[in-house]
């Protein structure tokens, strides 16, 4: 049968499963015997503290800099303090109380309970599975690594909304958002006892609990907030595809943390994880210009950058649920996909997703979601055995979908309303048209 690999999963079962351990021993005996059966790996743990950095490095400056080169201006400075600002508040939020709702030691199948609050009991000493039996790493590196998703997803978000939502309002959103949407999310995808867990969906580094979950989540605040002054007639071109660029890179090679580290072991699995992530990207670049080229258009910088993040996306829930060319099949599809979303349908809609995080993370993380029932298969190089069956995945994989687009949406709302209520949500019509940089933060990116 087919064995399930979650980021989280196997940490969480370790930690599940220690009182079933205590009782197949003598009561004087089982401390000494689960003491015996679990080694802390040192070269595991280097691996992953190295693909922890690698996370970081997407965030800032990754991520800050691909937005930034998107926006115009007068906005620079803006979208790189909203960046910073919302990851920075994550982390602490995380290690405050979000671990420990993702992943404490019991819970229900949507939360887990606050028994980890402010880290309550994990010290040098405790560890955290991995997917091989008796191997550990530090409890502390499993909660960093996590803590880098949760920031990144939030900082995902900024991107929907940018050049006219208020700081303080992402700040607002962020921590409820995180409270209500994230972890819930992050524990039912990831946590042995979790809704979507327990169904047996494939989310090897994210597909549902970061990109779903970012881009319908931007999706609901760019509507709610309304679209930019002067969207669409007035031009808003890039100011820096240089910027957007130097962004794009630093993600993609941020990502070999992403999706290698999801391994939670040095092997050969988190090798496939980094080798899918080169080439479901490179797919994604290609793809995506030939969207451009077909429709005719020409090849651009811009839709390079954009097939390689939607590359990216797609790749992470099949990263190591993949063989290399499912890889590239579902870095291909989701460039096409996402190019006729955010080139042809975005425009029909009026939506006005500044960077288009729905477009791109929202429609790549489903694509690649339920493409990964199909790069299991043993003829496209998949790890599924003999008897695997992907009709009846593709249908698991489709109801995490649905759960992740319910949950995240409603409960999005709740945060962008309330964040709305409290900091009025956007900014005047006149600090819009001057720019962000100046009427929100006092100071510009640019001084000539």
């Amino acid at each position: 049968m087919l064995k399930l690999r979650s980021i989280a999963g196997a940490a969480i079962a370790a930690f599940a499963a220690a009182p079933a351990l205590a009782l197949q021993a003598p009561a004087e005996t089982a401390p000494a015997a689960a003491e015996a059966a679990a080694t802390i790996a040192k070269g595991d743990t280097a691996f992953m503290i190295i693909a922890t950095v690698l996370v970081m490095l997407m965030i800032v400056p990754g991520l800050a800099l691909f937005y930034g080169g998107l926006a115009r201006t007068k906005n620079m400075a803006s979208v790189l303090t909203q960046v910073l600002g919302v990851a920075c508040l994550a982390m602490i939020i995380w290690v405050t109380c979000g671990y420990s709702m993702a992943f404490g030691d019991t819970g229900n199948a949507f939360i887990a309970d606050f028994g980890k609050v402010f880290l309550k009991g994990v010290t040098s000493d405790s560890g955290a599975a991995t997917f091989s039996d008796g191997v550990e790493i530090p409890e502390y590196i499993f909660i960093a690594f996590q803590m880098t998703f949760a920031a990144i997803t939030a900082a995902l978000i900024v991107g929907g909304t940018m050049e006219r939502a208020k700081f303080s309002t992402m700040m607002v959103f962020t921590a409820i958002w995180l409270t209500i949407v994230y972890f819930p999310i992050a524990h039912m995808v990831w946590a042995t006892g979790g809704l979507i867990f327990e169904w047996g969906a494939l989310d090897f580094a994210g597909g549902t609990v970061v990109h779903i979950n970012a881009g319908v989540s931007a999706l609901v605040g760019c509507l709610i907030l309304g679209k930019r002054v002067g969207y669409p007639k007035e031009p808003m071109p890039p100011h820096s595809l240089t910027m957007t660029l130097i962004g794009t890179g630093l993600l993609w090679v941020g990502w070999f943390g992403f999706n290698g580290g999801s391994e939670l072991e040095a092997d050969g699995v988190a090798s496939l994880a980094v080798l899918n992530t080169f080439v479901a990207t490179a797919a994604g670049v290609l793809f995506w210009m030939l969207g451009e080229t077909i429709s005719g258009r020409k090849g651009s910088l811009l839709g390079g950058c954009s097939g390689a993040i939607a590359g990216l996306v797609a790749v992470t829930p099949a990263a190591g649920n993949s063989g290399p060319f499912g890889a590239i099949l579902i870095g291909a599809a989701a460039a096409l996909v996402c190019f006729w979303f955010v080139t042809m349908l975005k425009p029909k809609l009026g939506l006005d997703d500044s960077a288009d995080v729905f477009g791109i993370h929202g429609i790549g993380g489903i694509v690649g979601s339920l493409g990964t029932a199909f790069t299991m298969m043993p003829g496209l190089g998949g790890p599924g055995d003999a008897e695997y069956d992907a009709g009846a995945q593709f249908i698991i994989q489709a109801m995490g979908v649905g759960v992740a687009i319910g949950w995240a949406a409603v409960g999005a709302a709740i945060a962008w309303f309330i964040a709305k209520l409290v900091t009025g949500g956007r900014v005047s019509e006149e600090k819009e048209r001057d720019g962000l940089d100046l009427s929100e933060h006092g100071e510009r990116a640019y001084n000539y």
